[in-house]
């Protein structure tokens, strides 16, 4: 008999942002699995320390940072081997995932090597974007509004279009690309518009206008624009 996979979408930082069902699944865990910089610690883990088990055995999947993508796939490959030795023997595994597990989450990553074997289960989390709407208090769209959310690392002639076609835009993943996305959005028009959220949900937290946005920013820094004149309010 196989375990099951189990991806646990945590929220954005905020232990009490984690559902009552991911909190379930953590604490009856006896074999968990969170993804981890390759030279330091797991945020993942940190937001779900007080729900795991003293007794639960740990697999860190060390992710390496760099834009090439081989490496990182590399480590995917020796995670998803590491947890399916265990399912292998009969024993399920939650693997912890920040925010949404299917909405750039590390978890698909694991899915994609494993769900065709082993029976799978994901327990979506709260998002980033949603959050930092929440705690910018600014909605995200209004009526017939199209949403777009950009990755910050796109080049400028894509993230133009994008943001061209778009009622209300999210640009995700800001990091050290803040001052050239701030600049885009200047020569569009856009940016005394756009609020700047970095850290949502977590102590740290910051809500600025973009103009004061440091540069670089982390990277768990958000970008919002409503191109409309409070169109929630019409």
């Amino acid at each position: 008999m196989k375990g099951k996979l189990i991806g646990v979408g945590l929220g954005p930082g905020d232990p009490e942002l984690m559902t009552l069902k991911a909190h379930r699944l953590i604490s009856n865990a006896a074999v968990i699995a969170y993804p981890a910089l390759e030279n330091g610690e797991s945020f993942a883990r940190e937001i779900a320390a007080d729900s795991i088990p003293a007794a639960a055995q740990e697999l860190v999947v060390r992710i390496p940072m760099t834009v090439e993508r081989g490496p990182a796939q590399a480590a995917y490959d020796t995670g998803a081997a590491d947890i399916a030795s265990h399912l292998e023997q009969g024993r399920d595994v939650v693997v912890l995932c920040e925010g949404d597990p299917f909405f750039y989450g590390s978890f698909m990553y694991l899915f994609a090597r494993l769900a065709k074997d082993y029976d799978t289960e994901v327990v979506p989390g709260v998002t980033s974007v949603t959050t930092c709407a929440a705690v910018a208090g600014r909605p995200l769209t209004a009526r017939n509004e199209v949403l777009s959310i950009i990755p910050g690392p796109l080049e400028n002639a894509d993230m133009r279009a994008k943001i061209e076609a778009a009622g209300a835009v999210a640009i995700m993943k800001v990091g050290r690309h803040l001052g050239r996305i701030r600049a885009l959005l200047a020569d569009m028009g856009l940016a005394a518009s756009a609020t700047y959220v970095a850290r949502a949900s977590l102590p740290s937290q910051q809500v600025l206008p973009l103009a004061r946005a440091p540069d670089p920013a982390p990277y768990f820094s958000m970008i919002l624009i409503t191109k409309g004149k409070d169109p929630w309010l019409n």
